[in-house]
């Protein structure tokens, strides 16, 4: 559950010798599949750190928070650890309505680094993304799948928050662009559990593609209730959300023509997925959860933090921010850069394979800033 207590008072000893972020995931709600995911491969990032002689000369120490709740009160959570003093940087994935509260608050006084895949457009200072948006992952999707699918009649199914809604204004540019059109949209609750009247209006849609963008649980009862009633069987699904925890719980008679877009999949056969492989089963077990985009993506943004901070050698936000385009860091979405804040990255496209998936294509980028 959310925590509303304060901070407890070990956290308020002055310590020179650490730096303490907040680490904001989800630890319930529709995102909290996972969110265990999110903490381990933060945690990985941060020893990892550790190890190299920390940030500045100090340990890079996690601070977890739930960024599941009202996100409000996140904002208010993490604000509160910000005045305090309790935390020198945020960083970790939450929704964008939880950035939107947060950013405001914290993004002038501390280094925030959002981990999230988002609907573009976020330029508050202080603020460093590290995921992927539409433009370069939704865009190139759309467009090979109705080249190599000929799928012309899109429809679109999300929760009902910035993401999806802004998300899906930009799907009905990227279908024209390919010939075809967004034959309508439903947006639902987060924590929704009946799909029934959104299946009937697919089916009535005449509809050959559904863009999904649902979080977490919801998009696997989602993927359950569409296989159940046969739809897969004359369209196919594409998800900008959509990791190999979601993939595991929806099972195989669920995942049959769903085709997902991210920056990272755990099935790459490359150097940088293999080698992060083995350190996250070397750390935590094979039992561990399983690797996916959504957590790695906490991975990545601790080692942008250290490298934003490490680079202006000071926690001052304008000097950091004045040094943000000469940063680059090392981590299994190889050797990435930012440019305009947002780090550029190789995006994928993978059709599930029962519960993995199968990379088919490397998306291409396109040049203009998210």
């Amino acid at each position: 559950m959310f925590r509303h207590d304060p901070p407890s008072p070990d956290w308020f000893t002055a310590d020179d010798s650490v730096l303490s972020v907040a680490l904001v995931f989800p630890m319930q709600g529709s995102a909290g599949i996972f969110g265990p995911t999110c903490e381990l491969c933060a945690q990985l990032a941060a020893e990892e750190v550790n190890r190299a002689g920390g940030v500045l000369g100090r340990e890079l120490r996690l601070l977890p928070v739930d960024g599941g709740g009202v996100p409000r009160e996140v904002a208010d959570h993490v604000e509160a650890l910000v005045d305090l003093g309790v935390v020198q940087g945020v960083t970790g994935w939450h929704i964008s309505s939880v950035r939107q509260a947060l950013a405001p608050r914290i993004a002038h006084r501390v280094p925030y680094v959002y981990t999230a895949l988002y609907e573009g457009g976020e330029h508050t200072a202080g603020v460093f993304l590290t995921s992927e948006t539409p433009r370069d992952q939704l865009r190139p999707a759309m467009g090979l799948l109705a080249h190599e699918r000929g799928v012309r009649r899109w429809f679109v199914v999300g929760n009902d928050y910035v993401w999806p809604r802004r998300t899906a204004r930009s799907a009905h540019t990227y279908a024209r662009e390919s010939g075809g059109t967004v034959q309508g949209e439903v947006y639902l609750p987060l924590g929704t559990h009946d799909f029934d009247a959104v299946l009937r209006r697919i089916e009535r849609s005449d509809a050959d593609g559904v863009i999904m963008l649902l979080v977490g649980s919801d998009a696997v009862r989602f993927n359950r209730a569409f296989g159940a009633a046969g739809l897969d069987a004359r369209c196919l699904r594409l998800s900008t959300l959509m990791d190999e925890n979601m993939l595991m719980a929806s099972g195989p008679t669920a995942t049959v023509d769903l085709y997902s877009t991210a920056g990272f999949f755990a099935s790459l056969a490359n150097q940088d997925t293999l080698d992060f492989h083995g350190q996250y089963a070397g750390r935590f077990g094979v039992e561990a959860p399983a690797l996916g985009s959504l957590g790695e993506s906490c991975y990545e943004g601790v080692l942008l933090l250290a490298a934003l901070i490490g680079r202006a050698r000071t926690l001052d936000v304008s000097a950091i921010g004045a040094a943000a385009e000469t940063v680059s860091y090392e981590g299994p979405r190889g050797l990435l850069h930012l440019r305009g804040s947002h780090v550029r990255q190789r995006i994928y496209l993978a059709r599930a394979d029962g519960v993995d998936f199968d990379v088919v294509a490397q998306l291409d980028l396109h040049e203009s800033h998210p």
